[in-house]
């Protein structure tokens, strides 16, 4: 095998004997011209070749010696778009960074059909080898998560783990209605059988997690082909995936584990934001409050901040529907609902447009994330907590009712005019009232007529004796004294 530095040997004892050559035939000639322009390309040519190998292989070297390393994805939610864009990123950072394989640290209660297909995707078209590890003890990959086990070239558990459709529970803890054998079913099925065939693993056990809601211990998935390794702990995984031989899309892979350095890829700000808000719960009290702000901004013009964070909650909760599998009808019926609260304190009367918008607030909080088909495999419930719908809708009670009872209120007050308040206020005849005319009382200018009949005089003082609509009555000062 020839070796950097072999080959520099070879070229340098080359570039001597080209070199004493042409010192023999420039000493040898009487023509030297002729004889030196012969050698002189053979020269350049050595020279040139010494340069490229150097340039070409030193760097060669610096990466054989570089530490091989090994990307870590840990994906430890329900399988929604926010964590399916986030597992596709990861995979091409991975790619990017030069990682020899991808481990992707699986637990899940399942999730949503469209997205796995996504996340499938990103697996088997990864130009890096994946190895999906479900892990650590007590966890599983339930329902969606074992297509993303059964994508993966390299499969694997930790004890104590499980794999397969077990009926998995929802954010409140309530049980799932049993699967349903649907079109969407087989489906699901076919799609699971075609992966299985694809990385050679037992089409048949896979396809019973769909179709009859089997479940699978580390152990008896070993046994059953379905995955292909069960290690304790990651150093464990990675020990045994030496020497492994995997298929990738570019051809065939052999896995080189030893001294391999394990770099995490977390996720990004954006990504956490989103994993946050992307939830039923947040989504939901975010959609109140912002409206509750805007209704306040309304009622209340040029406040602003109301107003302005009343947008942005809306904004971000709309960010998280986006994430979400929304019911876009009950979205609808929970702003109409704060559409006849702001009605109901406009015209307040006898309560249709409250009544009206309870109904509607608390009927569209149920149908939010209502879905009226079977899901195709089992899925975790989405929806907003009960408790979450019965405080909000507490809150939004009391603020509407106390908005109602100040408005109410403030038209009963007593409200005296300030026009009223100028009879006695002195002025004087900005023209002559003979009777009509204008006065200028309080630094303002009214019509005016005299209250006598008498004709007044331009500047002559008077004192408001009476106010019709917008005239005044006055009599003059002078008329008074006498």
């Amino acid at each position: 095998m020839l070796t950097t530095s072999s080959f520099h040997g070879i070229v340098s004892a080359f570039f001597i004997a080209v070199y004493n050559q042409t010192n023999y035939r420039l000493e040898s000639s009487t023509k030297l011209c002729e004889v030196a322009m012969k050698p002189l390309p053979l020269f350049l040519i050595a020279i040139i070749v010494v340069l490229l190998v150097s340039a070409h292989l030193t760097p060669r070297t610096a990466s054989a010696q570089a530490p091989s390393h090994a990307a870590l994805i840990h994906l430890d939610s329900a399988i929604h778009p926010v964590a399916g864009r986030f597992l596709e990123r990861g995979l091409e950072q991975a790619a990017t960074d030069g990682a020899q394989f991808v481990i992707i640290r699986l637990d899940t209660p399942g999730g949503l059909l469209s997205t796995t297909r996504e996340m499938i995707t990103a697996i088997l078209e990864s130009p890096i080898p994946v190895v999906v590890y479900v892990a650590p003890s007590g966890v599983h990959a339930a329902s969606a998560g074992t297509f993303i086990v059964a994508a993966a070239q390299v499969a694997a558990m930790a004890p104590a783990t499980n794999v397969g459709a077990a009926s998995p529970v929802g954010a409140s803890g309530e049980d799932l209605p049993k699967t349903i054998k649907s079109k969407a079913t087989e489906d699901a099925a076919a799609l699971l059988r075609s992966i299985a065939n694809q990385r050679n693993r037992n089409a048949d056990a896979l396809e019973k997690t769909v179709i009859d809601a089997v479940s699978y211990t580390e152990t008896e998935a070993l046994d059953l082909g379905i995955i292909d390794i069960v290690a304790a702990d990651i150093p464990e995984l990675i020990s045994m995936l030496d020497g492994m031989i995997v298929a990738v899309p570019g051809g065939e892979v052999q896995l080189e584990t030893a001294n391999i350095v394990v770099q995490s890829i977390d996720r990004n700000a954006v990504e956490k934001f989103l994993d946050i808000v992307a939830d039923p719960q947040i989504t939901f009290i975010l959609i109140s409050l912002g409206g509750i702000l805007i209704i306040i901004e309304l009622i209340n013009p040029g406040l602003i901040l109301p107003g302005a964070f009343g947008v942005i909650a809306l904004a971000i909760a709309f960010l998280g529907l986006g994430n979400l599998p929304a019911n876009w009808v009950g979205v609808g019926l929970v702003l109409l609902g704060l559409a006849f609260f702001y009605g109901e304190l406009l015209a307040p009367g006898l309560g249709v447009f409250a009544i009206s918008g309870a109904v509607s607030f608390i009927l569209g909080a149920f149908l939010m994330f209502a879905n009226f088909s079977p899901p195709p495999i089992p899925t975790p419930t989405i929806g907003v907590n009960i408790w979450a719908i019965a405080a909000v809708a507490l809150i939004m009670f009391g603020f509407v009712v106390t908005l109602f009872v100040s408005i109410r209120q403030s038209k009963q007050a007593h409200y005296r005019s300030a026009v009223i308040t100028m009879v006695g206020d002195a002025g004087f005849a900005k023209t002559a009232l003979e009777p009509r005319g204008t006065v200028q009382v309080a630094n303002e200018v009214w019509s005016a007529v005299s209250d006598s009949g008498a004709t007044i005089a331009a500047g002559e003082e008077v004192i408001v004796s009476e106010v019709e609509g917008l005239t005044l009555k006055v009599i003059s000062t002078t008329a008074n004294e006498a």
